[in-house]
């Protein structure tokens, strides 16, 4: 039957944490309320970094998130690292942004979606970068340094550096001098 090869469901956990359970956690890393955090062990977050109310760090038991120092996450952001996800220094997000880096992979017909296995791509945001209110970044994705991500993109292709992209799916308005 179609339905055979479906795991059953299962928690994932509340999302509290603590310090302690972080891989490396700087100083003054501010974390507002509702904020959840899965698989605190694979998580970096470096110095002076604030993580807006009812965000997702959304470890995974394979992958590995790198934030690094200075960064901003707005309200409600989204991170999924099972892929792997590495945000440089300085990088400001706005709220509702969402990092994916996994996909289910080609869908065999004889299966629902759900049941197919997972592709990992890893997406990488360069230094000094801003990612745009609600913008969506696709697993396998890299951000060059300085780009802009405007509110809404779609990111499905790389990023050169100091470009401007918008739209769905991103496409470069402008190159930054």
């Amino acid at each position: 039957m179609i339905f055979d090869n479906i795991r059953p469901a299962k928690s994932h956990g509340d999302g509290d944490f603590s310090l302690d359970k972080f891989l490396k956690i700087g100083e003054n890393v501010i974390f507002e309320d509702g904020v959840r955090v899965f698989h605190p062990e694979t998580i970096e977050i470096g110095d002076n970094v604030y993580i807006g109310h009812d965000s997702f760090l959304k470890g995974y038991f394979r992958g590995k998130m790198i934030i690094g120092e200075h960064t901003w996450i707005g309200q409600s952001c989204f991170l999924h690292s099972a892929g792997n996800i590495t945000i440089g220094k300085a990088v400001g997000m706005g709220p509702y942004v969402k990092i994916l880096t996994s996909v289910h992979r080609e869908v065999e017909r004889s299966k629902p979606i759900i049941a197919n296995d997972l592709d990992f791509g890893e997406v990488v945001i360069h230094d000094g970068c801003d990612i745009g209110i609600g913008a969506i970044i696709l697993p396998g994705i890299t951000v060059g340094e300085g780009a802009i991500v405007g509110a809404g993109a779609v990111v499905t292709k790389d990023v050169p550096d100091y470009s401007v992209v918008a739209g769905n799916p991103a496409h470069i308005l402008r190159t930054r001098k």
